[in-house]
């Protein structure tokens, strides 16, 4: 029996496929961008083939990288971007219509409607009471509830049973295994606004408030779980699928936070901090998320998550949509060369704003240009917002009583020093860079592990995480302060409502 362990990770701008053995390190890579499209301002969908064909296309580049064949593969993982939303005719295995992508924000109006409406009926509190998440576009509820009023049909088959519901893993999955398996985890259930975290299951008074048939909805497993066998005229062998978890859930895996009180933050797309809570959903008073960290035995891991929009995405737009860079390599370089006290201020609001302010309206601003404002200042600009906004999430952490004395970091961005350094000078904590950066992979591939037998434990994949660099404040309490008081005036500024 073979020690590889094969992860797709399909995320937001890209699909990468990673054979990994049994230390964690990787040993075969694929990886392939796809476009992203944006039919209307606030838009953001993906072709469903797209999704596919490049993961498809990823695994078999990882593979030959490796020297391997599917039969070869011990296990197979899948993580994902979490939120985005497909509909698919269960006999043809034809999507309705494009994936809506978790930055879309085109139900904004019909999520204050359903507020409004519970506003109404005295019920304001059920969704956070419920499902630990806050009634916004993101979640997949509403993309859901679009697809069904605007599809021709759609409703009509959805009621009668013809379509399937999923996010990226449940459809690739199903892709995977002919359409035998139609399963998802509780960690991309618990990012639906259908799924009561508590009871751990599809919510009746939820799937009625939006008017969502039962039927659509995929069969909910374990993190680390059975979840079906590729079929062989997919990979070329019968492959177990034995771990599925949503992109953030499966980093905070791969970065070991296995106790409360360890945290993660990931720097891909967007930025997510998840802290671990144990097995309490902690209810945060400061539009923070409570969600499923990971379900192994059917025992949950809570966490406290901070969802930010827009990180290395703002890196992208710099690149492809204004070209001041051709690799974003070169933005730390760019970034050293820039005066320290340089006070210009990028608010990447480019689809409204996500943790703690939830502002689906707010977009994008650059404040403080000057005449001798260059490509180097907007791009230092850029990558000193991801850092403004984890303390946005640290300090609503912090207001719910929890504060991570070290962040363990992971995604693109955590390759860039400066990005890290100035992260410690304003969070004013230890900020580690462990040595295998490709933690979203490396965790959905420990799930996989841990249910085909390959790991025994959580503290045998625990002794494999390795500390690259750390890195300490250097900035004192007062330069933090200042710096911040700056960040909120600009945030404010980019608002459409101060008070939400």
């Amino acid at each position: 029996m073979t020690d590889y362990l094969l992860a797709f990770d399909q995320g937001t701008t890209s699909s990468r496929a990673i054979v990994f053995d049994k230390s964690g390190q990787r040993v075969g890579l694929g990886q392939e961008e796809f476009t992203q499209h944006f039919p209307q301002d606030g838009w953001v969908e993906h072709e469903p083939e797209d999704l596919w064909l490049s993961s498809l296309r990823s695994c078999r580049a990882a593979l030959q990288q490796a020297g391997l064949q599917a039969s070869d593969i011990r296990a197979i993982g899948i993580t994902n971007q979490r939120e985005t939303t497909l509909l698919w005719n269960r006999r043809t295995g034809k999507p309705v219509y494009r994936a809506i992508v978790w930055q879309d924000r085109r139900t904004s109006q019909y999520c204050q409607q359903i507020g409004e409406q519970l506003q109404r009926d005295n019920r304001s509190d059920i969704i956070q009471t419920k499902t630990g998440l806050l009634l916004d576009p993101y979640f997949s509820a509403s993309k859901i509830r679009w697809i069904l009023d605007n599809v021709d049909g759609a409703q009509q088959a959805a009621d009668a049973g013809e379509l399937a519901f999923g996010t990226v893993d449940t459809f690739l999955l199903w892709r995977l295994t002919g359409g035998r398996s139609h399963c998802t985890d509780a960690t991309n259930a618990s990012r639906t606004l259908l799924f009561n975290i508590h009871e751990q299951c599809w919510d009746e008074e939820l799937l009625t408030l939006f008017n969502i048939p039962r039927s659509l909805l995929p069969e909910v497993l374990d993190s680390a779980a059975d979840f079906g066998v590729s079929d062989p005229a997919v990979l070329g062998a019968a492959v177990p699928i034995t771990g599925i978890a949503g992109d953030q859930q499966a980093a905070a895996f791969g970065q070991c936070c296995f106790e409360p009180g360890m945290a993660k933050s990931t720097y891909g797309t967007g930025c997510f901090l998840l802290l671990n809570t144990g097995d309490k959903a902690l209810r945060s008073e400061n539009r923070l998320l409570s969600t499923v960290a990971y379900r192994l035995n059917g025992k949950v891991t809570y966490a406290l998550e901070g969802s930010i929009f827009m990180a290395g995405a703002t890196m992208q737009w710099l690149r492809d949509g204004l070209k001041l860079f051709k690799d974003a390599a070169e933005t730390e370089e760019l970034a050293q060369q820039t005066d320290s006290n340089m006070h210009v201020l990028f608010v990447p609001a480019f689809t409204g704003l996500g943790a703690p302010y939830w502002d689906a309206d707010a977009r994008g601003a650059i404040f403080g240009l000057t005449r001798d404002t260059g490509i180097k200042e907007l791009v230092t600009a850029a990558l000193l917002s991801v850092c403004y906004q984890t303390r946005d999430l640290q300090k609503a952490m912090e207001a719910d009583g929890v504060r991570p004395e070290t962040l363990r970091v992971d995604g693109g961005m955590a390759k860039n020093d400066f990005v890290l350094q100035n992260l410690a000078d304003l969070l004013g904590c230890r900020v580690d860079r462990p040595r295998v950066t490709e933690t979203t992979a490396l965790g959905v591939a420990g799930l996989a592990g841990l249910q085909c037998g390959l790991y025994e434990s959580l503290d045998a994949i625990a002794s494999q995480w390795q500390l690259d660099k750390s890195f300490s404040p250097k900035k004192d309490k007062h330069w933090r302060d200042e710096r911040y008081a700056l960040w909120q005036d600009a945030v404010n500024r980019t608002r459409s409502k101060l008070v939400c």
